[in-house]
This record gives C-alpha cells, structure tokens and sequence, in this order.
C-alpha cells in the first residue's frame, strides 16, 4: 500500500473562513484546554476522558510525543476551532484499526470543517497503513453522524446507556466505522493515491 503524507501548517478555506491546520505539539495544551472548556459536556461525551482536565490534556500530549497518538489541531486566528486525534493501540489484537476522534467548536458547525478534520484523520490512518477506522458518537449528534455517513462511515453498533453526564444522566453511543484498506485499494486501482 502506498502512503499518503500531508504536510502541515497549511490553510483551509471553510465556506469564507480561513482555518490553519497543524499538528498539536506539547506547547498548544493550554489553547486545547482552552478549547475543550469552551464546550458543552454534552459535546464530549464520546470521548473516552474529559479533556477539559489539564492532566488528561497532558497525558495527551505526552502520548504525542511518544509517537503513539496523531492529533491536529484546526485554528482561528489564535484559537483552536477544532481537533481530530487518531488513536492506534500497537500492543491490542487490532493494531490495523485506528479511532477517529473529531470535535468542532459550535460557531464553526456547518461550514464544512468537520469534513475537512475528518478527511484529514482519514489521510493519517492511511499513512499509518492502517486498514479500519472507528469513530464514536452519541445517538443525538445527528449532523456529526450524518457527516461520518456522508463520507463513507457505516453504523456498526450502538451501545446504550455507555456514558454517563455530571447529572448522572445516561446516553447511548453509536459506533461507526470506514474501511480503510479497501478504498485504498480502490485508489491504487484508479491511480488516485494523490488525490485523497
């Protein structure tokens, strides 16, 4: 399989806004914190950890610098609008399936940088010779889902009442998923590997 390589910073145009990409370093902690606690806890429920905490951030970060976890970083100006991590586990049964985590600050819905944030987790779980992508979500983020959907993600399971809010209140996650491989190959086949 070839590989696909971005290279960062680099500018996007998001329906009339300009955004900068790049890829979080050690030193963007405080501006993703910043980011996280913009939120509502509602919009982070997917996520396996609150990143609103500075040591999750800092463990984050640290798994960067390990090489063991991919993030970018989607900016503003000087503020982060959005982010996208691609997790691999090396040592699991399934060090071929990476999951997508994507969440984009709500005055930046509907402009298409959720697309963008998820085709470029797409472009490093290729690089990463990865063959399957997962992403989570809760059941209510119906236009995030649709967005997954709308680039090939499938429903694959849905797991109710998996995470609790501060209030104790339940919800359920859908997970979804994208094979990586095959549109690869159907890329090799078409001799479109640059094009993604």
């Amino acid at each position: 399989m070839s590989e696909v390589q971005r290279t960062y910073p680099q500018n996007v145009d998001c329906n009339g806004v300009d955004v900068r990409l790049d890829m979080m370093s050690a030193g963007d902690e405080q501006d993703v914190l910043a980011f996280a606690r913009s939120l509502p806890e509602k919009d982070l429920l997917f996520m396996r950890r609150d990143i609103r905490q500075a040591k999750v951030v800092a463990a984050w970060s640290e798994l960067i610098e390990q090489g063991r976890l991919a993030s970018l970083l989607a900016w503003s100006g000087d503020k982060v609008v959005g982010c996208t991590a691609l997790i691999v586990d090396p040592l699991s049964w399934s060090p071929h399936v990476g999951e997508l985590r994507v969440i984009v600050s709500r005055d930046m819905r509907g402009l298409g940088l959720g697309r963008v944030m998820i085709q470029e987790g797409f472009a490093m779980a290729l690089s990463k010779g990865l063959e399957k992508l997962v992403a989570q979500m809760t059941i209510d983020q119906q236009s995030a889902i649709a967005v997954f959907e709308g680039l090939g993600f499938r429903g694959e399971a849905l797991m109710r009442n998996h995470v609790k809010d501060a209030d104790g209140g339940k919800h359920d996650i859908v997970l979804l998923s994208h094979d990586v491989a095959r549109v690869q190959s159907q890329m090799e086949a078409y001799g479109l590997t640059d094009a993604f």
